[in-house]
C-alpha cells in the first residue's frame, strides 16, 4: 500500500457535485500522485487531471478493495452518505486501506435520525423538542396535541426529501401516511421523527472530527427550497455561498461549545468516536442563538462546492492530518464564493434524463462542478436532478452572485432551471451596510 506523503495515490468515492469539488481540489496537491474518481460524472471525466472509474460501484467493497489494491491507493474519500452508512470505510480500513469518513455505527448520526436526536437529547445538545413513531395513530395523536407548524422527517436516508415541514395539521397527517403507510420513501420511513417547527435562519457549519478533537472549517448557507424567495418542496439544496454572515464569530463559538464538542465527545463515550467531516444544519433564532436542526456525516453539497474555491489550504494534506489528529491551521481565501445549481425540469419531483447541455467550454468566471451528468458519444447529458453547480469568487457576495449568473447564462441547457436568488440574504445584509 502506497505510504503517507508524496506520490500518493487517492480515490474520491461518489458521482456528485461535491465530489467533483473534492477531487478538483485534492488534485491539485503536490501529494497527489494519480486521482481515481468513482463513479464520478461527466464533470470528472472532462479533468484532466483525475480518472474516472464510471463502471466501479461503491456498494461492491470487495470491488473497491481489489481496485485500490490493484492501483496502489493509499488514501479514500468517500464523499455521500449511502457508502458512510453502508460501511464501506470499515470495509477498507478492515483491509489496511486509509479512508476518510466515520464508521457506519458513528454514521448513524446521519443515517437515523432517531439516534441523531437521541444523542443530542442525552447530551444536553440544543435542538427541537421532538418524538419517534411508527405508529400512524400515535403520530397524527402528537400532531393533534402540538399543532402546526411542525416537522414530519423519515428516519432514514432520503436524499435530501425526507423532510416535510407542515403549515397544517392536514398536511403533517399526509405527510405520516406517505411515510408510514403509502410507502413514499421506502425503508426509510417505516419510523418518522416528528418535531417543533423552529423559526429563524438557516446555516451550515462543518467542522472536521477525530475523536474528541474538532477543527472548526468555515460557514455556509444553502438553499433548500427549489423555488424563488424559498418556496415550494425541499431539495438536496439549489445554490449556497460562503462565508454566511450570520455566522459571526460569537456565534461560532457558541455552535463549537454547545454542539460540535458534546457531539464528539457523546460519540467517543457511547463507542462510537467520530472521524470525518461534521456538518451541523443550524437554526439561528431572532436572539442570535443557534439550535442544531440535524448531523451531516460529510461535506454538504452544494456547499461543499463554495467552500473548496475559497480553500487556499492543500485539502489531501488537511484530511490525511486529520485523520492523525493532528493541529490544522486552514488558510481561506477572504473572497465570498456563491454557487448556483442548474437542475432538470421536474426537481425535485420527476424529470427527464439525457439532455444535452452546450456551451460548457465557453463559461468564463466561474468553476462548474457537474453532478448528475454523463458523457453520451462524447456529449455531456443531464443524468440526474440536481446536474450543475455553477461557482464564482467575488470582491463581495454580490459580485460572486454577478459573476455566477452570467456564467449560468453562458450555459444552454434547455431542459434546465435554476433559482435567481441564490445568496439573497447575504445581499440584502450588504446592501443595508452599504
Amino acid at each position: 500500500m502506497a505510504s503517507a506523503g508524496s506520490n500518493m495515490n487517492v480515490l474520491v468515492i461518489g458521482s456528485g457535485g461535491r465530489e467533483h469539488a473534492l477531487a478538483w481540489k485534492m488534485a491539485q496537491s503536490p501529494s497527489c500522485n494519480q486521482l481515481f474518481v468513482a463513479p464520478g460524472n461527466a464533470g470528472t471525466e472532462l479533468e484532466r487531471n483525475m480518472i474516472t472509474m464510471p463502471s466501479l460501484n461503491p456498494s461492491n467493497h470487495k470491488a473497491v478493495i481489489d481496485f485500490c489494491k490493484e492501483k496502489q491507493v493509499g488514501f479514500v474519500v468517500v464523499g455521500p452518505e449511502q457508502p458512510l452508512v453502508d460501511g464501506l470505510v470499515d470495509s477498507l480500513s478492515a483491509a489496511g486501506i486509509t479512508a476518510f469518513g466515520p464508521s457506519a455505527a458513528a454514521a448513524q448520526l446521519e443515517g437515523s435520525k432517531a439516534f441523531m436526536k437521541n444523542i443530542l437529547r442525552k447530551y444536553n445538545i440544543p435542538t427541537a423538542f421532538y418524538e419517534v413513531f411508527d405508529s400512524p395513530a400515535d403520530a397524527k395523536a402528537y400532531i393533534r396535541a402540538h399543532g402546526a407548524p411542525i416537522v414530519v422527517k423519515t428516519n432514514g436516508l432520503a436524499a435530501g426529501k425526507g423532510v416535510i415541514v407542515a403549515q397544517t395539521e392536514e398536511e403533517a397527517f399526509a405527510a405520516v401516511d406517505d411515510m408510514l403507510i403509502n410507502g413514499t420513501f421506502g425503508n426509510a420511513g417505516e419510523r418518522i421523527v416528528i418535531e417543533e417547527f423552529l423559526d429563524g435562519e438557516e446555516a451550515s457549519f462543518f467542522a472536521l472530527i477525530d475523536g474528541e478533537t474538532c477543527i472548526p472549517l468555515v460557514g455556509a448557507q444553502d438553499h433548500k427550497a427549489v423555488g424563488d424567495g424559498d418556496t415550494g418542496p425541499n431539495t438536496g439544496g439549489m445554490g449556497s455561498y460562503s462565508p454566511a454572515p450570520v455566522l459571526t464569530p460569537e456565534l461560532q463559538e457558541q455552535v463549537m461549545r454547545d454542539i460540535i464538542y458534546p457531539t464528539a465527545r457523546g460519540m467517543v463515550v457511547e463507542g462510537t468516536p467520530f472521524r470525518g467531516v461534521l456538518f451541523a444544519g443550524l437554526m439561528i433564532d431572532s436572539s442570535g442563538k443557534a439550535k442544531l436542526l440535524e448531523h451531516n456525516v460529510r461535506f454538504g453539497d452544494p456547499e461543499c462546492q463554495s467552500l473548496m474555491v475559497r480553500l487556499r489550504s492543500d485539502l489531501l494534506e488537511t484530511l490525511q492530518g486529520a485523520l492523525r489528529g493532528e493541529a490544522i491551521r486552514l488558510e481561506w481565501d477572504p473572497s465570498p464564493s456563491l454557487s448556483v445549481v442548474l437542475a432538470a425540469k421536474g426537481y425535485p419531483g420527476s424529470y427527464a434524463k439525457d439532455s444535452p447541455i452546450h456551451g460548457l467550454e465557453s463559461v468564463t468566471g466561474a468553476k462548474v462542478f457537474h453532478a448528475g451528468t454523463a458523457m453520451k458519444n462524447g456529449q455531456v447529458v443531464s443524468a440526474g436532478g440536481r446536474v450543475l453547480g455553477v461557482t464564482a469568487l467575488g470582491a463581495d457576495v454580490a459580485e460572486a452572485q454577478l459573476k455566477a449568473y452570467a456564467a449560468v447564462d453562458q450555459i444552454d441547457f434547455a431542459d434546465g432551471f435554476c433559482r435567481r436568488d441564490i445568496g439573497w440574504r447575504a445581499v440584502a445584509r450588504l446592501r443595508e451596510r452599504k
